[in-house]
């Protein structure tokens, strides 16, 4: 068994690391952001709690893994720089490329509840959170399917996938308010 297998083993390992941290991370804003809706003192304790779980789980998990699954995903295509040549390891970039662009966005939002800048309403967390789910469907198929040609009905997939998750959490913010959750 070559090094690229390890790498491979290794890469996996924070890729499932990186996006348990980042589908948690964005419940817990969205618990944050809840709690302002708690009376004043059980408020202020709960967004306490909430901003040291964050600050714990994006320093400690989230962001280490991401870094660890970029350098091993770097290393891959050293080890086997052919990988540039094929046309679905381009797509998966793509994918890759926006789930960064996620990782930050959630760095961001992360900072502005530290300072109690709340801009996103619990709903609209909830949507967010699905948008780590879509780009990880996208990476798995477009690695398993390897192929330019079924990227394409892979992406229309996708955004099938996307409507129902989105009308799904719809669904469960209407079933919420019905029952006062």
């Amino acid at each position: 068994m070559g090094a690229y297998s390890y790498i491979l083993a290794i890469h996996i390992i924070f890729v499932v690391s990186w996006m348990a941290g980042l589908f948690y991370i964005v419940r817990l804003f969205i618990y944050h952001t809840e709690a302002n809706d708690r009376p004043e003192q059980e408020r202020l304790i709960l967004q306490k709690e909430y901003a040291k779980i964050e600050a714990r789980l994006w320093s400690i998990i989230t962001t280490p893994a991401m870094v660890l699954t970029v350098a091993a995903g770097i290393t891959m295509i050293c080890l086997n720089p052919g990988l540039l040549q094929t046309p679905w390891f381009h797509v998966k970039i793509g994918f890759v490329l926006l789930l960064l662009a996620y990782h930050f966005k959630c760095q961001h939002i992360l900072r502005q509840l530290r300072q109690g800048v709340f801009k996103y309403s619990s709903f609209k967390l909830r949507l967010w959170n699905e948008v780590a789910t879509i780009l990880l469907v996208g990476i798995v198929f477009t690695v398993k399917l390897k192929s330019a040609v079924d990227w394409v009905w892979g992406l229309l997939g996708l955004v099938l996938f996307s409507m129902v998750i989105m009308t799904a959490v719809k669904i469960y913010k209407n079933y919420r308010n019905r029952k006062g959750i």
